[in-house]
């Protein structure tokens, strides 16, 4: 183990743990968006939340105000609304892998578009390997992107655990394990997917939704990139 207890030192650690906490919880929001409709408890917690509008970030700021435009806006059918535009945009009607935005890296990472490829294998394997094994009850596959989302999440509040008790071996090697993970994983397919929810969804909270989620998985893969060169200077 590497430690490091000079005062600047740990107060550094604390900054970057705070960060990694922060990027934690944007995850965890996007991973419930993604793993299922809005329910009452989700709407009414939406409809508090200060969402930056002017983060520098133009397609997260532009998802953050189609998203707060449309819970400013909530009538008495709201969560019919919203689940049938979850059920439009991720389930589709169609029986071909082009009916809906499907929220799986193996149809964007496949020559057929199909499900349970090779990038399922792949991500059960990870999964595995970092003693993770997905709750029973939730039924789809392993490389669905709320979960992709949340091993992420996990990942994050990994590293800020590291930093807080000033391991810094491996608050690196969280730092290159997400870094890989979103190039080799997420960030090949993710665009591509919220690309098309933009043609399959109706409401601004979805298209919301698509924007703040490629623009942050974009800034997020930069800053994970800076962190991990600025190590080995």
């Amino acid at each position: 183990m590497t430690t490091n207890t000079a005062p600047e030192a740990i107060a550094n650690y604390d900054e970057i743990a705070r960060a990694m906490e922060s990027r934690a919880a944007t995850y965890g929001l996007l991973a419930r968006l993604y793993r299922r409709e809005v329910d009452q408890p989700l709407l009414d917690e939406l409809k508090t939340v200060h969402f930056p509008l002017n983060t520098g970030n133009g397609q997260v700021d532009s998802g953050y105000r189609l998203m707060v435009g449309y819970l400013s806006k909530t009538w008495e059918n709201t969560l019919t609304e919203l689940a049938a535009d979850y059920l439009r945009t991720f389930l589709g009607h169609g029986i071909d892998g082009h009916s809906a935005a499907y929220p799986y890296e193996s149809v964007y990472t496949s020559e057929r578009r199909l499900l349970m490829q090779d990038a399922r294998t792949e991500i059960l394997a990870l999964f595995r390997a970092n003693g993770l094994e997905k709750d029973p009850s939730f039924k789809d596959a392993e490389d669905h992107i709320a979960l992709e989302l949340e091993f992420m999440q996990l990942l994050a509040l990994r590293c800020a655990e590291a930093l807080r008790t000033s391991n810094s071996d491996d608050a690196l090697a969280l730092v290159r394990s997400q870094a890989t993970f979103l190039d080799e994983h997420l960030m090949a397919w993710a665009p591509l997917f919220t690309t098309e929810m933009l043609k399959f969804a109706k409401t601004d909270f979805y298209r919301g939704l698509s924007r703040i989620t490629e623009g942050f998985l974009a800034e997020d893969q930069a800053m994970l990139e800076e962190m991990a060169a600025s190590a080995e200077e």
